[in-house]
C-alpha cells in the first residue's frame, strides 16, 4: 500500500545574491558615533535579485538603519563567471543564507567625514 500523503519536496528556487547597501544615519542604528553612514556587504536569499533587495531593505529598516542605495553583484555563479575570486568563508556565508533563507551581513564599513 502506497502512502499518498507523502509530499515530494520541490527544489528550492531560492538563490543567494551579493548586495552592497549604503546606509545613512538613523537614531539607534548601531553605527559608530562619529560615522556618517556605512556600506554593508550582504548575502541575501530570494527567488530573484529584486526579492532579495526588498527583503534586505525591509530587514535593515526594522533594525533602525536607513538604506540609501543598493548595488547588486549577482549570484555565486554570476560572480564566478565575471571572474570574481570568492573565498571559502564567503561561500560558507552564502550557503548559510540559502539554507536559512536569510540575510547575512558579511561586512560593515563605516564612513567618516
Amino acid at each position: 500500500m502506497s502512502d499518498d500523503t507523502e509530499k515530494t519536496k520541490k527544489p528550492s528556487r531560492q538563490q543567494v545574491y551579493t548586495l552592497v547597501i549604503e546606509v545613512g544615519r538613523n537614531p539607534g542604528d548601531g553605527l559608530p558615533a562619529k560615522a556618517t553612514g556605512a556600506a554593508l556587504m550582504v548575502y541575501a536569499s530570494g527567488v530573484d535579485e529584486a526579492e532579495a533587495v526588498r527583503e534586505t531593505v525591509a530587514i535593515l529598516k526594522q533594525a533602525d538603519m536607513a538604506p540609501l542605495d543598493v548595488s547588486g553583484y549577482g549570484t555565486l555563479e554570476e560572480r564566478l563567471e565575471a571572474g570574481d575570486d570568492i573565498a571559502e568563508d564567503e561561500r560558507e556565508l552564502m550557503d548559510r543564507a540559502l539554507s536559512e533563507n536569510s540575510v547575512i551581513v558579511a561586512q560593515m564599513t563605516p564612513f567618516f567625514d
